[in-house]
């Protein structure tokens, strides 16, 4: 299971997005019990549940990872973490994955300076206001040190896309391929 951490704008769902078109990666499709949106697809963009469903995964002990975020539920569930599956988590969930599965996760941590990051924000579209609450709230939340674990820390600036998502590829593999982490 390779997890992709890293605060807003660093590059995350591009590398997701390439690893699962280059590489063949499957992106392992969450709970959520916020309303769809326009252009997504049930069991496709989430798993779009009620609260009380979710209350009832969290009773069964079904998740992973859980958290609330803006008034909506959003969760990992057990069977759908696997080899091959890929997923962009905060430092809350990637540590929730770390302690429940550490020798299957690998940890990848996707950094860009801050200037860099804005500059990404206001070219898709985020307004000042966004940007600014997005920066705040990743020094808060996405700071290194929140992480109890990382496996290796990519640094998104000066090289393509591609190769990144190279990198990260053969990272992942080499880890998982060597009988996975610790020697398992």
């Amino acid at each position: 299971m390779l997890i992709l951490v890293g605060p807003s704008a660093s590059g995350k769902t591009e590398m997701a997005s390439l690893l699962i078109e280059k590489y063949g990666m499957k992106r392992m499709i969450t709970y959520t019990t916020r309303p769809i949106r326009i252009g997504e697809e049930n069991h496709v963009s989430y798993h779009f549940v009620t609260e009380e469903e979710f209350l009832d995964r969290i009773n069964k002990d079904e998740f992973i990872e859980y958290t609330i975020y803006n008034g909506y539920y959003y969760g990992s569930n057990k069977k759908d973490a696997g080899n091959d599956k890929i997923v962009i988590l905060e430092p809350s969930g990637a540590n929730s994955f770390y302690f429940k599965m550490k020798d299957d996760v690998v940890i990848c941590y996707i950094e860009s300076n801050e200037a860099l990051r804005v500059d990404r924000m206001y070219h898709r579209g985020d307004s000042t206001e966004q940007v600014q609450k997005r920066i705040k709230n990743d020094e808060i939340v996405f700071g290194k040190d929140a992480l109890v674990h990382i496996d290796k820390i990519f640094v998104n600036e000066n090289k393509s896309l591609d190769d990144l998502a190279l990198e990260i590829y053969e990272y992942y593999k080499e880890t998982i391929n060597n009988g996975g982490k610790n020697g398992k």
